[in-house]
């Protein structure tokens, strides 16, 4: 176990590389179960949870070779079962992402129900019984999903409510199934257009990505092929908030900003004076005192679930007071026990903090309960007086490449050490 030291205070300066985005590489990954032949995968982040996933698809034989820039190819000519156990699923919900693939392409799954952040309930029964309407046996008994057909039929699916991964994994199932598959109510997050765009460089047949509704022509196969994920917009976001809350001026590339216009948006009414390109985006806030925001989080393209952390460290600092409201998860709000302890002023009503801004933190032992949160309590470390201790650090692990490396280089006393 380990635990990062943070010695607040420290305006971030400089320039700083966006990785390539977990939620986009995690389904890319298991869609690679569907191709025939090899499949190049590159701008992978190095993630515990992209760990995870390559032990997942190499208990099932999948081969897998990876260089020193990250690049992973995929064969599944080698693979010898169709299992995904427990004792890998256990720490990662987007583990499900199996599911579809290996039901459409090989006619049987048997995939551990799955773990992942306590950040409220997330269920699997919406990918399903979309199965089940594409014609497979399903039966869940002694925590597994035990699922078969021998070859899936499209079917018209409604979501009965927006689910990502619901969406990934039923719109992987549809590409080898036998005719059109509509989903309505469909995500329209960029990591599902990602992963539509890699489908549809390995053969598939797929509209309207990006909208609530998308269809998809099954077809007899898919080959291998070379994609680059796209940039990790929540971490562009994190790193935007990290110069705002500190007063600093830094500049991303590598990124992409019209993913992010209300994370923008938001910085803006903060105070922030905000310039970007098509692969770059600067933020300065030298001298300056953030603004208090009202936000509510909601699906994309409304303001980010997995930005509400990091939003509510920033207006624990802010001039002024506002409400967070959180209508994505019901138990998202672990983080703002750990921020009272450094001397946030915040108070939690149903599924709204109310945060009231104080001139500053007090550094304090705290610790990380999700992802997110995380991110949230190594910001509010950045700008505390004196040294904080975030503890539980390997949730950071599961979704930022290098954060302490990343913001040492811009100027963060940061360090990682044994606990």
């Amino acid at each position: 176990m380990e635990k990062l030291l943070i010695e607040g205070g420290k305006p971030l300066q400089g320039d700083v590389r966006i990785s390539g985005a977990k939620n986009a590489v995690l389904p890319i990954l298991a869609s690679t179960l569907l191709a025939e032949g090899p499949m190049q995968i590159a701008n992978v982040p190095h993630l515990q949870d992209v760990t995870t996933t390559m032990e997942l698809l190499g208990r099932m034989g999948v081969s897998l070779t990876i260089d020193e820039y990250m690049n992973i190819e995929t064969d599944t000519s080698t693979i010898q079962e169709f299992f995904a156990h427990y004792d890998v699923v256990k720490t990662m919900r987007a583990s499900i992402l199996v599911l579809g693939p290996l039901l459409a392409r090989f006619g049987h799954a048997e995939v551990s129900l799955p773990g992942g952040c306590a950040i409220g309930s997330r269920p699997v029964n919406m990918h399903l019984r979309g199965l089940e309407s594409m014609g497979a046996n399903i039966e869940v008994k002694a925590g597994y999903i035990h699922a078969s057909a021998k070859r899936l039929k499209g079917a018209h699916l409604v979501m009965d409510m927006v689910t990502v991964t619901g969406t990934e994994n039923l719109m992987m199932a549809a590409t080898l199934a036998d005719g059109t598959s509509i989903i309505e109510n469909a995500a329209r997050e960029p990591e599902v257009t990602d992963l539509a765009d890699c489908l549809i460089a390995m053969g598939a047949n797929i509209e309207g990505a990006g909208t609530d509704t998308i269809t998809i022509h099954g077809v007899k196969e898919l080959k291998g092929c070379n994609y680059s994920v796209l940039a990790d917009r929540i971490e562009t976001g994190t790193f935007l908030v990290a110069a705002a809350i500190t007063g600093g001026h830094i500049k991303l590339k590598d990124t992409q900003p019209k993913l992010l216009e209300s994370v923008l948006q938001k910085l803006d009414k903060a105070g922030a004076t905000i310039s970007s390109g098509d692969n770059w985006i600067e933020i300065d806030m030298t001298g300056r005192r953030p603004k208090s925001i009202n936000l509510r989080t909601a699906p994309y393209p409304a303001f980010p679930t997995d930005m509400q952390a990091q939003f509510t460290a920033l207006n624990c600092i802010a001039e002024g007071s506002c409400a967070i409201t959180e209508s994505v998860f019901e138990n998202r709000f672990m983080h703002v026990q750990e921020m009272q302890r450094m001397g946030a002023n915040i108070k939690v009503e149903g599924n709204t903090a109310i945060v009231t801004g104080v001139d500053h933190l007090t550094a304090a032992p705290v610790m990380a309960t999700d992802l997110r949160a995380s991110a949230s309590l190594i910001l509010a470390g950045l700008v505390a007086e004196g040294q904080t201790v975030v503890d539980r650090i390997y949730h950071i692990d599961r979704g930022y490449e290098c954060i302490e490396e990343k913001l040492a280089q811009l100027g963060a006393k940061i360090r990682r050490v044994p606990h």
